[in-house]
């Protein structure tokens, strides 16, 4: 049920696989290495969403991806005079920010100083800037756990949280990103999974629409593997927007999995 405290979490996995059975270490010549979480290659976390987190906020939400954990709250709009500046439609401005205790090396790290920047082009693209001329919405993202795959889930967990304070959006916003190490393309990789990752791509987007609002690509990828990560992507999106919705409509909707 998404959205209900102590309910169970929903899984959005965007296709059956073969459980693999053979080492828990992984190798560059093993194909056949099992997660350390013992999903398979192509399975999600459990998600958890909640809204109304803080109630100081127009709107938030929680997210949680197995150990990743997130909290967003959106103030606004509100008079800017910024805003008024450029022009007579809304400005985005978002932050995103690590707890102290988010990853075993306290303090946040220069890897993170981008995910701004990055969180504002995923979202930016969804929301209708027209419907607030001449103010500003503010999001604030905050990891308070950092088990994985942390910006799709501050991505998604963003999206809702604009969604519970009435700003007015095209569609969800969905993230997922999947690790290529060695021969695999494994999906909402943890941790341990991204310090071996040999590349790794990111995808948002707005699944009613299927239109995609950021991707991200690093390492060496071919075209057929960008390809497959990319509907790899897109199908688990979907599903983790349906759990989104589900949210939104209260912890008297059961999700259908």
């Amino acid at each position: 049920m998404a959205g209900q405290p102590g309910g169970a979490p929903s899984t959005y996995s965007p296709s059956p696989t073969t459980r693999k059975t053979k080492s828990l270490i992984f190798r560059n010549d093993d194909v056949d290495w099992v997660r350390t979480d013992g999903r398979e290659f192509h399975q999600c976390r459990p998600a958890f969403f909640k809204t109304g987190a803080v109630n100081a906020a127009a709107g938030s939400a929680y997210a949680e991806f197995g150990n990743t954990k997130v909290i967003v709250s959106v103030f606004g709009p509100r008079e800017s005079k910024k805003a008024m500046m450029y022009s007579d439609i809304g400005r985005l401005n978002c932050n995103v920010s690590y707890t102290t205790f988010a990853t075993p090396a306290r303090g946040q790290g220069s890897d993170h100083k981008e995910f701004s920047s990055m969180l504002h082009k995923a979202l930016e693209g969804a929301i209708i800037l027209e419907t607030f001329p001449k103010t500003t919405v503010d999001v604030f993202a905050l990891v308070l756990e950092s088990g994985g795959s942390d910006l799709p889930v501050v991505i998604s967990c963003a999206s809702l949280a604009l969604a519970d304070a009435g700003i007015m959006v095209y569609d969800l916003v969905a993230s997922v990103s999947v690790s290529c190490l060695g021969k695999n393309l494994v999906i909402d990789p943890v941790l341990e999974e991204e310090s071996y990752q040999d590349g790794s791509l990111m995808l948002a987007c707005m699944p009613s629409r299927y239109e995609v609002t950021q991707l991200t690509i690093t390492g060496e990828w071919s075209t057929p593997k960008i390809n497959e990560g990319m509907q790899i992507c897109l199908d688990a999106s979907a599903k983790l927007a349906t759990i989104m919705r589900e949210c939104l409509k209260g912890p008297d909707s059961a999700l259908e999995e």
